[in-house]
This record gives C-alpha cells, sequence and structure tokens, in this order.
C-alpha cells in the first residue's frame, strides 16, 4: 500500500516530472550526447557513390524488407540512421542528396541538433505514446502552439492530435458531416490527394489507388486552376454550381489542396480560390483546407495565409512537417463528444520535435524575404535555366509554392520521368513523380538546404537530363 505524504505549509511542491526537466545535468547529458553524434555525422560532407564493401549487405537487406512487406522499395533505400543536414547515408555506403525528405516530414533535413535534442527529452519522458485519453505537456503545449499560429490570420479556435494526415483528414470529413447532417457529398477538386484509408482513397482522384475498392461516388469533381486557360476560373465556379444545384443541400464540405501535391504541385492565385470558397459560404458548405503537405512550406505557417484566405477557413488539416497530424476547426464546427477520438495522439518525442521545429521556423524562414522564399527562387530561377541553355526544352514548366517544387523533365511521360528519377537517384539526388498528364518530378526542398547545396543539386539535375532516357 502507498503512503501519501503531504506538503508542509508554505513550501511550494516540486514534481519530479518537472525537476526531470529541470535538471542541469539532464541537460549536460543531452547536450553531449547530441554533439556526440553531430561529431560524428560531419563525415558525411557531400554525395557519394555506393561503397564495394557494403554493396551486397545493403543488397540482402533491401531484397529482404521487400520480401517481408511483399512489395520492393520504391528506390535501393535502407539508411543507416546517420544523416546531416541535406544529405543523409545509406546501408551500401552511399550519400544522397535527400529532396525528398520522407515525402515532407523532415523539414530540418537529417540529425538537426535541436530535433534531435528535442527528441531526446521527448524519449526521457514516462511515456513514449501520448493519446487523447491520457495526455502530457507535450500534447498541450503543441495544441496550444499550432493554435495560437493558426488564429492569427483565421478563424480556427480548437485543434485535435492525430497520428497522420489521413487520420486528420477523416476526422474533418467526420466534422463537416456531423455538423452539416444529413448532407454527405464532398466537393473537390480533380487530381487531389486526401490519404490512402477507404474514404480517402475515394476523396484522392487516382483510380488505381482504389483498384478493387468499392465506389461510394460521393466525391464531386470540380477542375483546378489552369493557368493555360483564362477562362479556367470561371469554368471551376460554373461546374461547382452545377454540382451544387443538383445536390442542393446535401453536400456536407468542399475540400481542397491550397496546391495540388501529387496532383503535379500546380499552384493558383488567390483569385481563382476566392469565388469558390465565396459561393460554398453562401451555399453552408463547410470549406476544408487540406495542409498536410503545403503546412510550414510556402512561406509562411499555412498556405491559407500565403493565399490570404483564413477568413473562409471552417477546418484545416495538418501533418508531415508537424511530426504528427492535426484537425483544426472553428468553435462553430466543434464536434460533438465521442466523434473523434482515438487510442494515439502521437510520440512524446515527435511531439517536441514538432514544437521546436515550428519555433525554428520563427528565426528568419517566414516571410516574402524569409529562407523559404530564397530558396524558392534559387531552384526554380537554376531549373529555368538549365530549360533555357544546356537542357533547352526537357527542363520545363518549373514551378510550386516556397519549398514545394517540381518541374516537367523531357516529355513528361509516365516511363522517361520515372527513368530520369532513378538516374537521378543513382547520381545521388533524391526527387519523387507527381502529377499525371504530365508527370512531373517534384522536390521537398529542406529548409536547411545552403545555396551551395542547391548548386550542387542542379548540376546533378542537368547531368541526368543530358544523360537521356
Amino acid at each position: 500500500m502507498g503512503h501519501y505524504f503531504p506538503t508542509p505549509k508554505g513550501v511550494m511542491s516540486s514534481l519530479v516530472g518537472h525537476q526531470i526537466q529541470q535538471s542541469e545535468k539532464v541537460k549536460k547529458l543531452i547536450k553531449e550526447l547530441v554533439e556526440e553524434v553531430t561529431s560524428l555525422n560531419t563525415e558525411l560532407g557531400g554525395i557519394r557513390s555506393p561503397l564495394p564493401e557494403f554493396q551486397e549487405s545493403a543488397k540482402q537487406k533491401i531484397d529482404s524488407t521487400g520480401l517481408l512487406r511483399g512489395r520492393p522499395l520504391h528506390y535501393k533505400y535502407i539508411g543507416t540512421g546517420a544523416g546531416r543536414g541535406p544529405y543523409v547515408e545509406l546501408e551500401d555506403g552511399s550519400i544522397k542528396l535527400d529532396l525528398i525528405n520522407g515525402i515532407g516530414i523532415h523539414l530540418m533535413g537529417h540529425s538537426h541538433p535541436r530535433v534531435m535534442a528535442a527528441a531526446v527529452r521527448g524519449s526521457l519522458a514516462d511515456i513514449l505514446t501520448q493519446g487523447n485519453l491520457q495526455p502530457n505537456n507535450e500534447y498541450r503545449l503543441f495544441t496550444e502552439k499550432l493554435i495560437k499560429i493558426a488564429s492569427k490570420k483565421s478563424h480556427l479556435k480548437h485543434a485535435w492530435i492525430a497520428t497522420c494526415g489521413t487520420m486528420a483528414n477523416e476526422n474533418a470529413l467526420k466534422i463537416a458531416r456531423q455538423k452539416n447532417s444529413p448532407a454527405r457529398f464532398v466537393l473537390g477538386f480533380k487530381d487531389a490527394f486526401a490519404g490512402r484509408s477507404t474514404l480517402m482513397a475515394e476523396v484522392t482522384d487516382n483510380p488505381a489507388y482504389r483498384q478493387g475498392l468499392p465506389e461510394y461516388h460521393e466525391v464531386l469533381r470540380v477542375p483546378f486552376y489552369d493557368k493555360r486557360d483564362p477562362r479556367s476560373a470561371e469554368k471551376s465556379l460554373t461546374i461547382m454550381k452545377e454540382h451544387v444545384a443538383k445536390h442542393e443541400g446535401n453536400i456536407a464540405l468542399f475540400g481542397f489542396e491550397p496546391m495540388l501535391g501529387e496532383g503535379g504541385y500546380q499552384a493558383a492565385p488567390r483569385d481563382f480560390f476566392i469565388p469558390l470558397l465565396e459561393f460554398c459560404k453562401s451555399k453552408n458548405i463547410a470549406v476544408w483546407a487540406d495542409e498536410v503537405q503545403t503546412f510550414t512550406r510556402t512561406g509562411e505557417y499555412f498556405a491559407f495565409e500565403t493565399l490570404d484566405i483564413g477568413q473562409y477557413i471552417d477546418i484545416c488539416t495538418i501533418a508531415k512537417t508537424a511530426q504528427v497530424g492535426a484537425t483544426l476547426y472553428t468553435e462553430e464546427y466543434n464536434p460533438k463528444p465521442g466523434l473523434i477520438a482515438g487510442t494515439f495522439s502521437g510520440s512524446t518525442p515527435s511531439l517536441l520535435a514538432g514544437i521546436e521545429m515550428l519555433d525554428m521556423l520563427s528565426e528568419g524562414y517566414l516571410g516574402p524575404q524569409g529562407r523559404i522564399m530564397q530558396i524558392h527562387k534559387r531552384f526554380i530561377d537554376g531549373i529555368n535555366r538549365l530549360n533555357e541553355t544546356t537542357c533547352k526544352g526537357i527542363a520545363q514548366d518549373a514551378g510550386g509554392l516556397g519549398l514545394m517544387i517540381a518541374f516537367t523533365p523531357h516529355d513528361g511521360k509516365k516511363e522517361s520521368v520515372n527513368a530520369f528519377l532513378n538516374k537521378l537517384f543513382e547520381n545521388g539526388v533524391m526527387a519523387f513523380p507527381c502529377g499525371k498528364d504530365p508527370v512531373r518530378a517534384r522536390f521537398l526542398v529542406p529548409a536547411i538546404i545552403q545555396d551551395p547545396e542547391i548548386d550542387i543539386a542542379l548540376q546533378v539535375i542537368e547531368k541526368t537530363l543530358l544523360e537521356g532516357v
């Protein structure tokens, strides 16, 4: 049986958890640990080809992983756990310039000392995984920071943490459907991506991702912005109005990515969105901004800030760079108890790392003159220069938003773009495809990349393009 020892009057209690957080010895040990790992990682100074002595063992690990999951790895990639900034070391001894970052998770690259220190602090907590029933302070601090940032330029007031973007999106759809019940239809853009659960595969406009799955026919498509068509906004609004006229009172929400992600990294101006959002508001259709990929990447924390459309947003979802997923919503869309819950919300190391990265972004990364926009300009200008000179006509249509950058290699056909990306990987730079017609090469560039490293990436892109397909 335990014993209760009351605190004497006039003496302030010191909780053990607070003692751990404030312990100078713990802080010193974490500092020494991070410094040792950082020192070892300094060996990773640039792109390196595979080392012969590690190639066979790496092949066995890669093949074994493919067999275990029933499908080969997309690239011959298994990391050793070491990295430095934009560079990552693989089991075959190679070092890659990582410009896809786990499809957008590693905003501050590999082994950033501040991110590592935050994660180590989180790993010393009594629990590694926090939940919506039993949160620790990190849960509160992360939510508090998120709402403080989001509410500056929107009416978003609450946030619910989830394990990933798909779960955050599932919660968004449930919240909107509950509020606007019995409405069930979803308005969404053509070529959208929303996740890989059964329902999010339906919201995603890619039949290949739902082969053999039942069709629910609950998503109504609106064409996205086409910069080649001066009547693009007018046409999209017309089609949206036609859907609403046909299903009046039965449309729960309009869900959209502020910039198409997997759909081809296509951006749109504010003037394209405003008529669509105002029309939805006039019809009491919830407006859901899916910022799972755009969050922290557009030069502001939220793309709705960059586009200045926050006043229209009822629900917003984030993940990836946040290290956990989250659904943000206004007071009007605060759901009834029981609708959203979940055993898992996020790991303590992830929550602390997410908070640390959000803090870091405020240190010169944001705004029109911030580091994110500097990276964007240098990268886009470099690709355009290649397309006009040595790689004339085979590095087309460079664009995107902030740290999300894409261009169309060669003829934009799936086979040739995949061949280009595989060669690019072999030559030391990691990217990934997006879009359908054309297929494009996309980069999720880490915010910590330096100008010389951007120049190295451009040199490898040039070399790979000139090797042909």
